[in-house]
């Protein structure tokens, strides 16, 4: 069951690329168009949103986009980010994502199903899904209280729990078993999961610790628990990093050897793991809709895609979430 909205109500931040590719990974391929297009991602995303929507209950609704997969303000600080998931090298980019070509023909649709309904999707040149959610909840937290949305953000990247904070409010919704089961994620959590008790702690334990998904080495030797460990102790990263400059006796000195070994990282890192606060993102109407934007071309698309079933879904869920309960 949704808590209770905060007194502007609730905002749903969708991260968009990581809900389609786990409904493309999760729906049977074998749901297709009528003309035999694969459309798996597209209804299984369509069917997400509609599930939020009817439980979270939100009054705004954004579609957060992917604009860049890998910055070059990362790569350029990091080299190895995201490098194994390179498909081809191109000249004046940092890559082109590997990704299933099935999946590649369904984000159009995606993005012509989310403009037709009405719900803004954003994006800012330069700039990863996560950015845009970090913007967008900086600028929420920037509101009076009293004009202050609560914020759900949606997400299968753990990257994101450095914005879960307890005083906007902002949590996320980690899908354990699609949306059907979601972990929510305060900072009760990851004081009881990770053993750190704020958002931002949770970032500067996974620069120690590095994330092998993201290629992103973290500091050898020093884990989640040790990391978790010496920001408990220490309070900060610039604090744990003094200590070692220090000497401190709370240090072994093998943890100091590896810090000190790992300072070209560390002092790179977390520009690479913090997301931004301050992308280019532009304003938008993100009001939830009451109806299709575009009825006409909803119908033809949802005939078209063979996902008639899962569009009624999410117009109903829009339509049910704007009658007071």
């Amino acid at each position: 069951m949704a808590a209770t909205p905060g007194p502007a109500g609730r905002l749903l931040l969708l991260d968009s690329a990581s809900l389609y590719f786990r409904a493309f990974f999760g729906v049977p391929d074998s749901v297709r168009a009528p003309d035999g297009t694969p459309v798996n991602a597209v209804r299984g995303f369509l069917e997400m949103v509609a599930r939020l929507v009817a439980e979270r209950r939100p009054t705004r609704l954004v579609a957060c986009w992917d604009e860049d997969w890998r910055p070059a303000f990362r790569v350029e600080a990091v080299p190895s980010y995201k490098a194994h998931r390179v498909a081809r090298e191109v000249p004046g980019t940092t890559g082109v994502e590997d990704v299933p070509d099935a999946l590649t023909a369904q984000v159009p649709v995606i993005v012509d199903l989310l403009a037709a309904l009405g719900v803004p999707r954003l994006g800012a040149a330069g700039y990863e899904a996560d950015d845009v959610i970090g913007t967008l909840v900086a600028r929420e937290a920037a509101r009076p209280a009293g004009e202050r949305s609560a914020v759900d953000v949606v997400t299968g990247d753990r990257d994101l729990f450095q914005l879960v904070d307890d005083a906007v409010p902002v949590r996320v919704l980690y899908p354990v078993k699609g949306v059907k089961d979601l972990l929510v994620v305060d900072q009760g959590v990851l004081e009881e999961r990770y053993g750190v008790p704020t958002g931002r702690a949770y970032a500067e334990m996974a620069v120690l610790r590095g994330d092998p998904s993201d290629g992103l080495p973290g500091v050898p030797g020093i884990g989640e628990k040790t990391a978790a460990a010496l920001l408990r102790r220490y309070g900060t990263l610039a604090d744990v990093l003094a200590a070692r400059d220090a000497g401190d006796r709370g240090l072994t000195a093998t943890q100091r050897t590896r810090l000190t070994d790992a300072a070209d990282y560390l002092a790179v890192a977390p520009r690479v793991v913090t997301v931004a606060p301050d992308a280019p993102v532009a304003d938008a109407d993100d009001r939830l809709p009451v109806a299709p934007a575009d009825p006409d071309a909803l119908v033809e698309l949802a005939q078209r895609w063979g996902v008639a079933s899962s569009v009624r879904r999410v117009v109903d869920a829009l339509a049910d979430a704007h009658d007071p309960r």
